[in-house]
């Protein structure tokens, strides 16, 4: 009997596979990234785009796309180089206001039953606006504690893939392993068979929204510890790149597949993307056309191994 790789495996694969041939080809170009000086700033800007890729896996876990995520981090950051800064209170008071803000989307969202695409929209001006009127103009500092965190120099290995070991054990104990992940993906993916099990899908919904707006609100702290200050328009690009991150980690944009350590692997290898084009001497004008379309070759090899997994089946 044939043998015939596994959905998850294949969710795996397919973007450990790309990390590895990147990495491959950026140590070929440049073979002084070969040190932990070299891994320092080849992932040094990962973590808050890994984050922000979490954040926006659980949205899509349970079949939502949040297109205000960018915005969202952008707002965090300026809360964080301001407030959290100068008040800490305060500005504890603001992200936690945040927080309770992005679970009452979840349940306008379901219970009026609108698009989330079109509410998240609507929220990126709000946190756009906010974001300006807190910082009008670049400044601001990042808080002691932040910026010590993020520039530490852990031994044998650079502080940013920890940070991303961690956040992907994490992530994947909570959303693969915990009850509540069981229920989050059960919404994305039989919402009846979560509801005869006596569990509420509003509070499943406010709850995963309320989750990840902390994941994104770590994304915007953990840049501000990198940039030592903060901007409202910071972060504008983590929208779409958490997005390809999921897809290119192996999510789906419906019934709950999702993969945590393939979506922090996703967002590893757009963020190892820009350094190799940039290795390679393309024009910062074409990068992100070129990083559109490695993830269109990604994400065609993932459609052809699926192809080559029911044929298996079939056989």
């Amino acid at each position: 009997m044939k043998k015939v790789l596994s959905s998850d495996t294949i969710r795996l694969l397919i973007p450990a596979l790309s990390l590895t041939i990147l990495l491959i080809s950026v140590f070929y170009l440049q073979p002084r990234a070969i040190s932990y000086v070299g891994l320092n700033l080849l992932f040094n800007l990962a973590v808050p785009i890994v984050l922000a890729t979490i954040a926006q896996m659980l949205i899509m876990t349970v079949n939502d796309l949040d297109l205000s995520m960018g915005t969202f981090v952008s707002f965090v950051a300026c809360v964080a180089a301001t407030f959290l800064q100068a008040t800490p209170v305060i500005g504890v008071l603001v992200l936690a206001a945040a927080i309770a803000v992005y679970a009452a989307l979840g349940v306008l969202i379901h219970v009026r039953n609108l698009p989330s695409i079109v509410v998240t929209l609507g929220m990126s001006f709000v946190w756009g606006g906010l974001a300006v009127l807190i910082l009008p103009a670049p400044g601001g500092e990042a808080p002691g504690w932040v910026r010590a965190i993020m520039i530490s120099r852990p031994p044998f290995v650079p502080m940013a893939i920890i940070a991303c070991v961690i956040i992907a054990v994490v992530s994947h104990f909570v959303i693969m392993r915990s009850s509540f992940g069981v229920i989050m993906r059960g919404v994305g993916g039989n919402t009846r068979s979560v509801e005869r099990a006596g569990w509420s899908i509003l509070g499943a919904r406010a709850a995963t929204y309320a989750l990840a707006a902390f994941f994104a609100i770590l994304a915007g702290i953990s840049l501000v510890g990198l940039t030592t200050s903060a901007d409202a328009n910071i972060a504008l690009r983590y929208t779409l790149l958490s997005i390809a991150g999921v897809i290119l980690g192996g999510g789906e944009f419906t019934g709950g597949r999702v993969s945590p350590i393939g979506a922090v692997i996703g967002a590893l290898t757009l963020t190892l993307a820009g350094s190799f084009l940039s290795f390679l001497r393309i024009s910062p004008d074409w990068q992100i056309g070129a990083q559109g379309a490695i993830l269109i070759v990604v994400l065609g090899l993932r459609l052809l191994l699926n192809r080559l997994e029911n044929r298996g089946k079939r056989a």
